[in-house]
C-alpha cells in the first residue's frame, strides 16, 4: 500500500446514531483500485479474493438488516 500503516479492505458495522436511528454500514475497497493500492501481483490476487468474497457475504447481510430495520420502523 502507498505510505499507509493500514487500510480498509472490507468492513461491516451496525451502530446507533445520535438521533437514535440504527444504521447498517458496508464498505469495501473498490476492485478497480486494488491494482493501484498494491504493487505485488501476489498481494493483488489475495486482496481481490478477500474483497470479492467479503462482498458476497456482507452485502447480503447489510441489505437484509436494512430491510428489517425499515420494516420495524414502519410498524411504529
Amino acid at each position: 500500500m502507498k505510505n499507509k500503516e493500514e487500510g480498509n479492505l472490507v468492513s461491516f458495522r451496525v451502530f446507533m446514531a445520535r438521533d437514535g436511528n440504527i444504521i447498517s454500514e458496508f464498505k469495501h475497497l473498490p476492485l478497480d483500485k486494488i491494482h493501484t493500492a498494491f504493487k505485488y501481483e501476489g498481494d493483488v490476487v489475495i486482496i481481490e479474493k478477500i474483497v470479492k468474497e467479503g462482498c458476497k457475504k456482507l452485502e447480503y447481510l447489510h441489505d437484509y438488516l436494512e430491510r428489517e430495520i425499515q420494516a420495524l420502523q414502519l410498524e411504529e
